[in-house]
């Protein structure tokens, strides 16, 4: 028999047991996970002491990807099969991206309009979803390793300037993963937590987060504890990659013209082009050496004049981020500075003089947004259950349907705060009217043909009055991740209908569960793995509670050559846990050490018994 312990609701056996959890900054360039450990927030290594993951994967035939500073060394070699940046095509549809960009370090197969965009690779055609979930798992790999067991949970961060489509594309590729995400949380939100701005008493912040592929501004307002986002805006396709663009293509026009369409060459002409715009951080100025052709000699002056419009653009975000949240740039008493692209000096140098004030950079710009995931994930792992900051994020796009005429009638506006739901009744157009298709959009514009669609669904069934009679009850629900349900009732007879919103050219269900089925087939080690951890778990539960009994009621209940059998078969137990990586020898370990323990957990029982009947009668407990 086993020995069996309870403990209070939602307590574990070990109560003061820390449960893992990460904050996952899933970059353009770089991508870092971060836990909490011993109370400090810090970036987890790889072997080689690196915190940074390059955002690369490389495919070979019929072997497994190669994820990260390996991927990036293949680039000079087979670069047709490495892919990098793919946080800009995340979510997006094939119209969304720039094909004719000579710069886009990925070649797509050939699809259909609004099907989602497949990568082409030596294994195969890969979405973004897939090679965004194989940078995750080698996060959650890195992550597991360092912390010595299974997560339960992750935090992802995502720029504040990403719609429904990319949110939920995000959410896909962490499923694909086999990460359990507790939530969605936005750059600027998490850069904020890394610098504990969330402990003063009340101000406002402005978030400036330029990153590898993406830029948005947050305004944000901390009073009595809750953490407000007063207004977003930016640019999810602007960032470092066209500051190593616009280097790239000023080369490309100094050398020979011939270097165009040698994707090989340009590829290199892009890496060297990186590297320039690192070196012009600490230098004056830098030799760019491409093989083949001459040095070229690159000015920081020159490096400034090419990204100062680039920059004037996240400028322009910022103030018209201030505009929405009605403030004056006066009003801002912190600014933070998040996002590798803001080591570049010009960068640095126009964010302060706009807002007329020195921002905050002491925190590696690459490792903060992490670090404030992480801090989030181990309060809702409820490692912190006291802890009373609450995040309050806003939506960054306008929600809302379709109406008579091509026009768009928004539910909930932009920069509302999260999560939230709003309803309003619409009615029909025909007499006789038996149905409605209910068209989401998200946008700012007008008319439908300016918006992004997100989703149609049909509402049947309804009563063939004249036209205005129905009411047709819409609710739009958006949840802390940013994520859409929209749900359809007609008020006087209780038809309804619903969808959770995902884009209408991402994954469908049925191919994400092909991808989980696949993944699973091509996993065998891990599920053996996993197997084996679980019993590895089990053992160590077993052996935990019969060291409690014996401590507490060994010797009173046993013999001495009782308790040597018993302490014989848990050793025996605690061997085979250390050495064997076949879980059914720990399975039989553990029923050898119940078998053995059987007698003592029938005193234990029994002893229970009789000291609960203590002082009363038999007949007391007989109904």
């Amino acid at each position: 028999m086993a020995l069996l312990q309870i403990s209070e609701p939602g307590m574990s056996t070990a109560p003061h047991e820390h449960r893992l959890a990460v904050g996952i900054d899933l970059g353009t360039t770089n991508s870092l996970v971060a836990s909490v450990r011993s109370g400090v927030a810090e970036t987890l290594l790889d072997e080689s002491g690196n915190a940074l993951l390059p955002s690369s994967v490389y495919y070979e035939m019929n072997k497994t990807p190669v994820v990260g500073e390996k991927a990036l060394q293949k680039v000079s070699t087979d670069p047709l099969n490495v892919v990098s940046s793919i946080k800009r095509v995340l979510g997006r549809s094939i119209e969304d991206i720039n094909l004719a960009n000579e710069f886009n370090p990925f070649t797509f197969a050939s699809i259909k309009d609004k099907q989602v965009p497949r990568i082409n690779t030596a294994i195969g055609p890969r979405t973004a979803v897939e090679v965004s979930a194989d940078i995750l798992l080698a996060l959650k790999d890195r992550a597991e390793k360092t912390l010595g067991g299974d997560l339960i949970g992750a935090v992802i961060t995502v720029p504040a300037y990403f719609d429904d489509s990319q949110r939920q594309a995000t959410k896909d590729a962490a499923n694909l993963a086999g990460l359990n995400v507790f939530r969605l949380l936005n750059e600027p939100t998490a850069a904020a937590i890394a610098y504990g701005l969330d402990q003063a008493a009340e101000g406002v912040i402005a978030v400036y987060d330029l990153g590898g592929g993406t830029f948005d501004v947050s305004i944000l307002r901390l009073r009595k504890g809750v953490f407000e986002v007063m207004s977003t805006g930016g640019d999810s396709a602007l960032g470092g990659d066209d500051f190593d663009q616009a280097i790239a293509s000023w080369l490309t026009d100094i050398l020979d013209d011939s270097i165009r369409g040698n994707i090989t060459a340009m590829r290199q002409v892009l890496a060297a082009a990186r590297q320039a715009k690192e070196n012009l951080t600490q230098q004056a100025s830098t030799v760019i050496s491409i093989d083949g052709y001459d040095d070229v000699e690159l000015s920081k002056e020159t490096f400034e004049q090419l990204i100062e419009a680039k920059i004037k653009k996240t400028i322009s975000a910022c103030r018209r981020a201030l505009r929405d949240a009605d403030i004056d740039k006066e009003d801002v008493s912190e600014v933070v500075m998040v996002g590798g692209s803001t080591r570049v000096p010009l960068v640095r140098k126009q964010v302060e003089k706009f807002f007329d004030k020195k921002p905050h950079v002491d925190i590696d710009p690459d490792r903060v947004v992490a670090i404030g995931a992480a801090i989030q994930a181990d309060i809702l792992a409820g490692n912190k259950p006291g802890d009373e900051m609450l995040l309050l994020d806003v939506i960054p796009l306008s929600l809302g349907i379709e109406t008579m005429g091509g026009l768009v009638e928004k539910i909930i506006n932009r920069n509302t705060t999260i999560p939230v739901a709003r309803a309003q009744e619409f009615t029909t157009y025909k007499d006789g009217q038996t149905a409605m298709r209910v068209h989401v959009l998200q946008g700012e514009r007008e008319l439908v043909s300016d918006c992004r669609s997100l989703a149609t669904f049909d509402l049947k069934g309804l009563p063939p009055l004249v036209a205005g009679a129905a009411k047709i009850r819409v609710t739009f629900q958006v949840d802390a991740d940013g994520l859409l349900n929209v749900s359809a009732q007609e008020v006087n007879t209780g038809v309804s209908a619903s969808i959770e919103v995902k884009p209408s050219y991402g994954l469908s269900d049925a191919e994400i569960e092909s991808m989980l089925k696949a993944s699973m087939e091509n996993a065998r080690e891990d599920m053996l793995a996993r197997s084996l951890r679980e019993e590895q778990v089990e053992a160590d539960r077993v052996v935990e509670a019969l060291n409690a009994a014996l401590a507490k009621d060994g010797e009173l209940l046993l013999s001495e050559q009782e308790i040597e059998a018993i302490i014989l078969k848990r050793d025996m137990l605690i061997g085979v846990r250390n050495k064997t990586q076949n879980p059914e020898e720990i399975k039989q370990a553990i029923k050898s050490l119940e078998a053995a323990s059987e007698h003592y957990v029938a005193r234990r029982m029994d002893n229970s018994v009789r000291s609960m009947m203590k002082g009363h009668k038999v007949e007391e407990f007989e109904s």
